[in-house]
């Protein structure tokens, strides 16, 4: 008989004793019997991703650094919304989602993405100046996440993602 005839809680070991798969060891001897290596160690929390960075942990520029990169500040002043939708496209996020800035005082997604990338490329900072700066300095923060993009030049992996 071959292990497949039966049930999934119960296998027949190569010297004729059914196995329970409660037992452990029993189970254990079936697996190898079947050629089927099994861990003794107990898996409590799976592993997370997490990105190592070589990079510095600070801004590449700073928020008034405009003058770094002259024609994507120009298009940030000039046509921010396009500016911040095409970001924000590059970055990963929806086309459209900066366009849910326009209604409000603090701009909720400016201030989401900026958080979003200081936890992505490992760059320290606080909530609380974050959302000052997305308030009062919309297009340079844009800017400036614009160029941090280009410095780290890190690929977006969307995991789990199906082709259609």
């Amino acid at each position: 008989m071959r292990a497949n005839d039966y049930t999934k809680t119960q296998l027949k070991v190569h010297n004729g004793d059914i196995c329970d798969a409660e037992n452990i060891s029993c189970f254990s001897s079936c697996c190898t019997f079947l050629g089927v290596s099994m861990s003794k160690q107990m898996v409590v929390m799976q592993p997370q991703p997490v990105m190592i960075s070589r990079d510095s942990d600070q801004w590449g520029s700073g928020i008034c650094d405009c003058c770094d990169d002259v024609p994507e500040c120009c298009f940030a002043y000039w046509c921010y919304t396009c500016f911040t939708c095409i970001k924000a496209k590059k970055y990963g996020e929806c086309l459209c989602l900066p366009l849910l800035d326009l209604c409000g005082i603090v701009p909720p997604i400016t201030m989401s993405i900026r958080v979003s990338m200081r936890q992505r490329y490992g760059i320290k900072g606080h909530m609380c100046h974050d959302c000052l700066v997305a308030t009062f300095c919309r297009a340079c923060v844009w800017c400036q996440m614009s160029r941090e993009m280009k410095a780290r030049n890190l690929q977006v992996t969307l995991v789990g993602a199906r082709n259609l």
